[in-house]
């Protein structure tokens, strides 16, 4: 096995972009194709992502080609644990690369059409005079809040929470009444309790998407949100996956923010949050227009952000490596 790749990272979240040596991706569809890679192809996911090659906190992408007549290409997001449904960290490096490495054609480049497992992305790279780019903006899937005032026990204590989508659900906490400042030291405490509500709501909850694949009806994972100091700043940490810590502001997760605030009527169309990832980094994004999801009140976000190229990569398997497919400790 020979697998090339393309590492860059977006506001410090890491994303391999594969470039070669993986089977065609048979499906009619992107969930189709999710669907195949995750019952034939998964020990490619688990070498990319996994140690040796990988760590707990990787994250990768598989091009493929669109699934739509009018697409540019198609995308597979992969982590820890399996396949994402839709990544915002992921668009934006993916476009990137694919743009500075030619990787895939692209009809318009300020409308650059992504099929992904949640739905159509469309994305545009935004440039320098000199031609560099400088970020990518993506309008994403229609997103929108499932639940409001929620509250779980976790530990004798109450949690309110708030399920929204942007791409994937989300539980959405405060992160001051656990006395989180949202950086970096408090990484460990900020895994432990998102695992744990991400499990309790998905054990005592029932996601539906009111429009989408059932595939989609699960909580991805939990954002803690802290607000700042100006009007329409604030900070987010987020965990997914197996225990994963996002060292962006994620993508999908800031979309289901600019749902919620918008269905409180805290921002309007066209008024930008930015907002900090637990690192200092950030993502803007703001609610182009409304829009409906199954009777429920929905906005199309688009989020902007940057990407950076970490390196390049060939990986060979040794056929007598007795770790094959890599292995994971938290």
């Amino acid at each position: 096995m020979r697998v090339t790749t393309l590492d860059y990272h977006t506001a410090g979240e890491p994303l391999r972009i594969v470039t070669g040596g993986l089977p065609d991706i048979p499906g009619e569809s992107m969930l189709a194709k999710r669907r195949y890679m995750k019952s034939e192809l998964d020990r490619y996911r688990r070498f990319l992502m996994l140690e040796p090659r990988g760590h707990a906190d990787m994250y990768g992408a598989v091009l493929t080609e669109p699934v739509t007549t009018d697409g540019d290409v198609g995308v597979l997001f992969l982590h820890n644990e399996g396949y994402s449904t839709m990544c915002g960290h992921g668009i934006i490096a993916m476009v990137t690369a694919g743009l500075e490495h030619k990787l895939f054609e692209v009809k318009d480049p300020r409308a650059i059409r992504i099929d992904s497992p949640a739905g159509r992305i469309t994305a545009r790279a935004n440039r320098d005079a000199k031609g560099r780019i400088t970020s990518v903006s993506f309008l994403n899937v229609p997103s929108f809040v499932l639940e409001e005032g929620r509250s779980l026990n976790i530990d004798g204590r109450e949690v309110d929470l708030t399920i929204a989508f942007g791409g994937a659900f989300y539980a959405y906490v405060d992160a001051e009444p656990f006395g989180f400042e949202l950086v970096s030291g408090e990484a460990s405490r900020l895994v432990e309790l998102g695992q744990q509500i991400t499990q309790e709501v998905n054990q005592h909850y029932s996601i539906h998407h009111p429009e989408g694949d059932e595939e989609l009806n699960f909580l991805y994972g939990t954002i803690f949100v802290r607000g700042g100091e100006l009007p329409g700043h604030s900070r987010n940490a987020c965990v997914f996956a197996e225990r994963e810590l996002d060292r962006s502001p994620t993508g999908t997760g800031v979309s289901g923010r600019a749902a919620i605030h918008f269905s409180r009527g805290e921002i309007g169309l066209d008024q930008a949050l930015h907002i900090e990832s637990i690192i200092g980094t950030s993502f803007s994004v703001r609610c182009v227009r409304e829009t409906t999801v199954g009777g429920l009140r929905a906005v199309i976000p688009e989020v902007t952000g940057s990407a950076h190229i970490s390196g390049e990569h060939r990986f060979v398997l040794d056929p007598h490596d007795p770790l094959q497919e890599g292995f994971f400790i938290r």
